[in-house]
């Protein structure tokens, strides 16, 4: 009698144990499938992709990733690019211009114009196929800017003076341990003249406008939405809801068709976007440093 009173407490407790371990089993899998959701939106049948282009643009690997994923996902049937971004490095503009036209190749891009989309920021928005502002968006900013600062004399105050040995005189030109030469500012002249140059080009093979009055535009001014439109620089005012009729009447991409939300970097880590978020104003001076040229609007606040 005790021994069948012991084989049914056994039999209990193992009936508890798999319960248990069928319980953890079933919180993995949900866990699992609610972890990889985020990354295989894109998947789950056809949509409108949106992307957003926020803050300091700079040149990123895992965004070029993922616009890299909608061009060649038949289901991601158009891209919106929502920006509002006061501009960035010229190179980082330029690699994300470069990458949206590719994804321009495969299905319809439109952009969308927030608060801001000035320097790069508009240079991103050119890489559409039809480019939406608010009357009262800012955009323009059309150029580049390269700063530096001659610090010599205040270092001759406190009785410290720089030493550099160099292989020539406009090695590591412009320097703020040293005094800006004629043949320096000429050379940094060049190159941002290049760049600017380069700007010109996008500007005016884009919007199919006049060398001259692109030229006349790209003084440095920012313009409201309204003001791009009547200059030629956007194609109409309006957001999301106006972008996707046109996405109706010009692609026959269907207004009810969903929109995802593209997920730039590894949906593993949430809170390393969150660390970034917080740092990058620290950490943007060093990186402009080290790509030299910026289209950036109002480079001073931010």
């Amino acid at each position: 009698m005790s021994l069948d009173a012991d084989q049914v407490v056994e039999r209990r407790r193992l009936k508890r144990r798999l319960t248990l371990w069928r319980v953890i089993g079933v919180v993995a899998v949900v866990a699992a499938l609610l972890a990889g959701m985020g990354r295989f939106d894109l998947d789950s049948g056809d949509h409108v992709a949106r992307i957003l282009v926020q803050g300091i643009i700079i040149d990123d690997q895992d965004r070029d990733k993922a616009l890299a994923a909608v061009a060649k996902d038949d289901h991601a049937k158009a891209l919106i690019v929502k920006i509002d971004s006061p501009g960035g490095t010229y190179v980082g503009g330029e690699a994300l211009f470069e990458t949206i036209r590719q994804v321009a190749d495969k299905k319809p891009v439109i952009a969308l114009m927030g608060t801001t989309a000035t320097s790069a920021g508009y240079m991103t928005a050119l890489a559409a196929d039809h480019i939406l502002a608010r009357s009262s968006s800012l955009t323009g900013s059309i150029g580049v800017i390269m700063q530096t600062a001659d610090v010599t004399k205040l270092l001759d105050k406190v009785g410290i003076k720089p030493i550099s040995v160099k292989s020539a005189p406009l090695k590591a030109q412009p320097n703020p341990l040293e005094e800006f030469s004629p043949a320096a500012r000429k050379a940094t002249e060049d190159v941002v003249a290049d760049y600017y140059d380069m700007f010109l080009d996008v500007v005016e093979e884009r919007r199919k406008l006049p060398r001259d009055t692109v030229k006349a535009l790209a003084d440095g001014r920012v313009f409201s939405g309204r003001q791009a439109l009547a200059n030629g620089l956007i194609d109409a005012i309006g957001a999301e809801t106006e972008a996707r009729k046109w996405l109706d009447e010009t692609h026959k991409i269907a207004e009810s068709l969903p929109v995802q939300d593209v997920e730039v970097g590894d949906d593993d880590e949430p809170w390393r976007k969150w660390v970034d978020s917080k740092i990058e104003k620290v950490l943007f001076s060093e990186r402009l440093s080290l790509d030299g040229v910026i289209s950036l609007w109002q480079p001073n606040l931010w």
